[in-house]
């Protein structure tokens, strides 16, 4: 005999990963409803393509289906995550498009729960506040690198800047939106 769940436990990550775990559709359903718009947020602003992002969230969330023990033990936020998931497996859809050579991975840390609405949101503006403090180069040379996937000499042979110059620059900005994350 199954127990109806209460509220509180579908808001925990690693209890709706359980859940899933035993085929619970409901909890897949709730862990799709909290985390959907966030990851299809980053794969159509680094593809600039509805079809392709929508097609890699769709593989995200099966693959969480059939393999929820993968992201069972997740440090941190499981939303941060898979938003870093989410991030890099549209930059190798890009990367299929034009080969070019690897972006190195950059592991962030969460300190913020995003599957929490009202922290997702203190976090959104901080970085928004920070972002809009950079000077214009360093923050047009920051999306290309992060939001258009593009590498380091791409960027450089684009701007006419040093790659090294480029590699710095996107380290620098990283380093000033986690310390204003923190703040």
């Amino acid at each position: 005999m199954e127990f109806p769940r209460t509220e509180p436990e579908l808001r925990d990550d690693t209890i709706l990963l359980t859940l899933i775990r035993r085929g619970d559709e409901s909890a897949m359903t709730a862990l799709y409803d909290r985390y959907a718009t966030v990851l299809y947020s980053v794969l159509l602003r680094v593809l600039h393509h509805k079809e392709k992002a929508e097609g890699i969230l769709q593989e995200l969330f099966l693959e969480i289906w059939r393999r929820p023990d993968d992201f069972l033990d997740v440090r941190g936020s499981l939303g941060a995550w898979l938003a870093v998931i989410a991030r890099n497996r549209a930059i190798e859809a890009l990367r299929r498009r034009r080969a070019v050579e690897p972006i190195p991975d950059i592991s962030l840390a969460a300190f913020y729960d995003l599957s929490n609405e009202q922290e997702r949101g203190v976090l959104t503006e901080k970085v928004r506040i920070a972002v809009s403090k950079l000077p214009s180069d360093q923050k047009r040379i920051f999306g290309m690198a992060f939001f258009d996937g593009l590498s380091h000499r791409e960027i450089a042979e684009m701007t006419g800047e040093d790659a090294s110059i480029v590699k710095l620059k996107v380290r620098d900005t990283l380093l000033g939106l986690r310390r204003a994350a923190l703040a």
